[in-house]
């Protein structure tokens, strides 16, 4: 675990905005060294001016977490100036939906290519770097969050590319923690799993690669980003509180990070289906007018 924070270093991704800004803000509070990763130029520079003015030692880097050698020419520049980091929180992410047989290859390569392969380049990278500095110091430690999803433990109609995404990262950083467990005890991991938090996600499109701009969307899918943004919005637990919550995770060493522990329960329901072999849960039977709203709402586009 983490508890002496003054002169570690954090790299950050998706640092321009959300849950990313809000962890880096926390981070110079506490004296720590910051890699901002982003991939929207003018946020990544307000938000370096910012941490800078407010006294933290930031390197900005605008990358492409999707691409591997723009990952690794981070890898390379994090440690060129500072090291193996102490913190990584690969938290960048983009939001899509729509019923999952119409998105294209583009969507799900976007998708994927930001959501997973972001997380699967940070811990390739990070982990061996941050293996080495544990290796040559007993008093080392380090710690990986990794940004999942209350939808890596769902499976909530009309928004599989996303789902399938959330999933992968919970199931790699699960994995993570077992490997990590194996070979050291200086490096922890997390998984972080927000519900509905105002982050400014669901406007993700407008970072999406002009390669992988498709087709124009379907019904669905505009009914999808529709209540994804209204859902979102409403939300009242805000990106700086969940990212208290991180901080609060690494410094007890716990793994599972929620942003509304209350919305569990339909997690236990999913479990237990798949422990007893039952069909999958109705995922609104707490909300059945949500339910009924999109079944006719996506009848109605048939």
């Amino acid at each position: 675990m983490l508890t002496q924070w003054q002169g570690k270093t954090a790299v950050i991704t998706g640092a321009g905005s959300g849950f990313g800004l809000e962890v880096a803000r926390l981070a110079a509070r506490r004296g720590m060294r910051l890699v901002l990763v982003d991939v929207q130029p003018d946020a990544l520079q307000a938000a370096a001016d910012e941490l800078t003015h407010a006294g933290a030692e930031v390197l900005a880097q605008r990358v492409d977490v999707a691409d591997a050698a723009q990952m690794e020419a981070l890898a390379q520049a994090v440690q060129g100036r500072f090291g193996a980091p102490h913190f990584v929180f690969n938290n960048a992410g983009v939001a899509a939906g729509g019923l999952v047989w119409e998105n294209t290859v583009a969507d799900w390569q976007w998708v994927l290519g930001v959501n997973l392969w972001g997380v699967i380049h940070g811990v390739r990278l990070f982990t061996p770097m941050m293996l080495a500095a544990a290796r040559a110091d007993p008093a080392w430690r380090g710690h990986i969050v990794n940004t999942a999803s209350m939808a890596g433990l769902l499976t909530p109609p009309n928004m599989g590319v996303y789902n399938v995404s959330k999933h992968a990262v919970v199931a790699l950083t699960e994995t993570l923690y077992e490997d990590l467990r194996l070979v050291t005890d200086q490096i922890g991991a997390s998984v972080l799993c927000p519900y509905f938090v105002p982050t400014g996600i669901s406007h993700s499109q407008r970072n999406r690669p002009a390669e992988l701009v498709s087709a124009p969307p379907t019904r669905s899918q505009l009914i999808g980003q529709a209540m994804s943004e209204k859902a979102v919005s409403s939300g009242k637990v805000t990106a700086a509180e969940v990212a208290q919550r991180v901080f609060d995770a690494i410094e007890c060493d716990r793994f599972y990070i929620y942003s509304h522990p209350h919305a569990l329960g339909p997690v236990g329901q999913r479990l237990r289906a798949i422990v007893d072999g039952d069909n999958p849960p109705d995922p609104f039977a707490d909300r059945p007018e949500v339910g009924a709203q999109l079944r006719a709402a996506l009848r109605a586009a048939s």
